[in-house]
């Protein structure tokens, strides 16, 4: 390296640091760290603090502490699992390290009367307390000060230790301080004015390493912001490209709607919505332009997105195209399929059905009517995206329930519509209402279009909270509504994420409730039942032969029984804010006055307590997801699969959305005026990756 002349970090590769040959660098390519700039962008993920030195003597269990003592023995336990036990003491106390993983050589060097240093967190073990897998040190004298910063944690991965990452990124930071080594900026000047930002190496630097207290602390504030900010245009920086790659294709060119949406409109025992109305008219006109559309349709529960998804579909096919409608259950698709083949084969539009337990003969046919162009609309589920279905004219893709998909399963249906260079248009719908400002940053990529009116004439669910001691009175409240000639929901919840334990927990509450209201026709449905018999008993409790329907949460959505007046959703406090409401969207749906029961255990938790009274307060799914975001974070709301496609390091949605406005302004100055500028931003923060795949 030239001492004299800086060198641009983002073209140094790692093997300049010290201890990096090409099995290190090879390691560090696993976090997809390449060169400097990586290095000093692989921002940490917490900080600890090692600033104070706790005696063994004064150690507590669950503290995580800063110890020092001398090696007193070190001898390997067998037994059920193999370890290496090495007893430490200071004068004051003894303290156990645990291995589980550990070399013949790392064995050798724990020495008697070895001084060490360590840090981890102590727990109760058989013969006092230990710390099993401690960050340590040997060789550390007693006159040696402690730092005087917080101690980052990085992300790691196998062969990477946190030690190794802390020695590099110093090197790094020493190589920024002395000169020798620049971070580009690639904010101009104008914009760093513009948006108050200050300078990016000072915040590189002290986001490593901020001074003991500081890492909350209002002089360091707009140092992270500083990053946040830069790291949030990154990513809106990497969607509006991909929107503009995408877009750069040609689409099929679907005439306005003619005869057809005329004759649904004039079938339908509905009048549309004014929002409705708003909605469709933006649908038209995007997909009568020669780009292919990329719309967010939101609406809550109830508020008529199948049939904005239907005048769409009728405009695909009036033109001579085909249209897929996608589901993430079977039965949210079978209801779909329910709804459209009422709704569109009276026009002469022919359906098909692929599902993922759809039988060989079905599927055979259905591929068949697929490739030949005679299925003019497709209905199924993530059978769609896989690579045997063959379309012949694919001119709209419709998405529902996108969070729950993650974007490459999108994109992979996109990519079977590619007709001569043409993409197929595609509109996304979602019951899971986002919050505008979180929508700015993970759908920059889509327009977005609102129901934000629900039908005439729909009265508030009356929501309550019970302990589940007053379960006898809920299900005598059960037995009324049915002796008056209404049908109900019970839904029963698991905190474990298992279909088996789901199913049990139904049936054991079928069983249940079938002994104590002998006289009610009760039906189950859960997620372990066979497609074939979850639609038979959807059908038999649509058409009124089972007045109480026990069900796991697979009824979230797209269940449509305007009779059934009551839902009682067990456990309540182990559901999100968004899938009670989406539940309690199940009732409410005709005429009648309907009811939504919370059975929750005692003892809630401060957070599940603020869900259920939230619920309780509000019927607007825009202002529960808002509550939502606050109660539980964007993780939680959007989903891990959506937000494991954004990886925010430094930014937080919640905390850094007054930002969101400013970071859409910026990004359209970037593009118009500093287009050099963008890539190296993307690249800073997003490394490698490419945001939702190759377009």
């Amino acid at each position: 390296m030239n001492d004299e002349t800086p060198s641009a970090a983002e073209r140094l590769p790692l093997t300049t640091l010290n201890r990096v040959g090409p099995r290190v660098a090879e390691r560090l390519a696993r976090l997809d760290l390449h060169c400097l700039q990586d290095l000093l962008f692989h921002l940490p993920l917490r900080y600890e603090d090692r600033t104070t030195l706790v005696s063994l003597g004064t150690l507590r269990p669950g503290q995580a502490a800063r110890v020092r003592g001398e090696v007193e023995l070190a001898q390997v336990q067998f037994g059920r699992r193999r370890a290496l036990l090495v007893r430490i003491a200071d004068g004051t106390g003894a303290l156990t390290l645990r291995f589980f993983h550990f070399s013949r050589q790392q064995q050798q060097g724990f020495q008697r009367g070895a001084p060490i240093e360590c840090f981890g967190e102590a727990r109760p073990g058989p013969a006092g307390l230990e710390m099993v897998h401690p960050e340590y040190r040997l060789g550390i004298q007693s006159e040696q000060a402690a730092t005087d910063t917080l101690t980052p944690v990085y992300p790691v991965t196998e062969g990477v230790r946190q030690l190794t990452l802390r020695n590099l990124v110093n090197q790094a930071l020493h190589l920024v301080t002395t000169g020798r080594v620049t971070i580009h900026d690639w904010l101009p000047r104008e914009l760093l004015q513009r948006y108050d930002l200050p300078p990016l190496t000072e915040a590189v630097q002290r986001i490593h390493a901020p001074p003991l207290g500081e890492t909350s602390a209002p002089s360091t504030e707009p140092l992270r912001r500083r990053l946040a900010f830069e790291e949030l245009l990154a990513h809106q920086l990497s969607l509006r490209l991909l929107r503009a790659r995408l877009q750069q294709y040609a689409a099929p060119l679907l005439a306005p709607p003619g005869k057809l949406f005329t004759s649904l409109r004039g079938r339908l025992p509905f009048s549309l919505t004014g929002a409705q109305t708003r909605v469709i008219d933006e649908i038209h006109a995007d997909l009568a332009r020669g780009q292919p559309m990329l719309r967010l349709l939101q609406g809550d529960v109830g508020s008529g997105k199948t049939v904005v998804a239907a005048a769409a579909v009728l405009q695909a096919i009036e033109a001579g195209w085909q249209a897929v409608v996608v589901a993430p259950t079977e039965l949210l698709a079978e209801q779909h399929a329910d709804n459209f083949r009422h709704w569109l084969e009276p026009l002469g539009v022919s359906t098909a059905w692929l599902g993922g337990r759809s039988a060989k003969s079905e599927r055979r046919a259905t591929l068949a009517a697929l490739a030949d162009g005679s299925a003019q609309l497709a209905i199924g589920t993530h059978a769609l995206f896989q690579e045997e279905p063959v379309f012949a004219r694919l001119g709209l893709v419709v998405v529902d329930e996108q969070h729950r998909f993650g974007v490459h399963q999108r994109l992979a249906m996109r990519d079977k519509g590619v007709d001569g260079g043409r993409r197929p248009h595609q509109l996304i719908m979602t019951a899971t209402p986002i919050p505008r400002t979180l929508a700015m940053a993970v759908y920059a990529d889509l327009d977005l279009s609102v129901i934000d009116e629900l039908p005439p004439g729909r009265k508030p669910v009356t929501t309550v909270a019970l302990p589940s001691r007053r379960r006898d009175e809920v299900v005598t409240r059960v037995r009324d509504a049915c002796a008056e000639g209404r049908q109900a929901y019970w839904v029963c919840t698991l905190i474990e994420e298992s279909e088996a334990l789901e199913a049990e927990a139904a049936e054991a509450t079928a069983a249940g409730l079938a002994e104590a209201l002998p006289d009610l026709r009760i039906g189950l449905v859960h997620g372990r039942l066979k497609s074939e018999e979850k639609k038979a008993v959807m059908t038999a409790f649509k058409s009124g032969e089972i007045d109480l329907l026990v069900a796991t949460t697979v009824i979230e959505v797209g269940v449509d029984v305007p009779n059934a007046t009551l839902m009682i959703i067990d456990n309540a406090e182990r559901l999100g804010l968004a899938q009670l409401h989406q539940l309690r969207g199940r009732v409410g749906r005709g005429g009648e006055q309907s009811f939504c029961v919370l059975l929750y255990r005692e003892g809630l938790s401060q957070n599940a307590r603020r869900r259920l009274e939230v619920l309780r307060e509000s019927q607007d799914g825009f202002a529960i997801a808002r509550r939502d975001l606050e109660i539980r974070g964007p993780g939680e709301v959007l989903g891990t699969r959506q937000t494991g496609e954004l990886q925010l390091r430094i930014a937080d949605l919640l905390r850094d959305q007054a930002l969101l406005g400013d970071v859409q302004q910026c990004a359209e100055i970037l593009l118009a005026n500093h287009p050099g500028s963008v890539e190296p931003l993307i690249a800073r923060w997003l490394g490698t990756r490419t945001r939702y795949g190759d377009v």
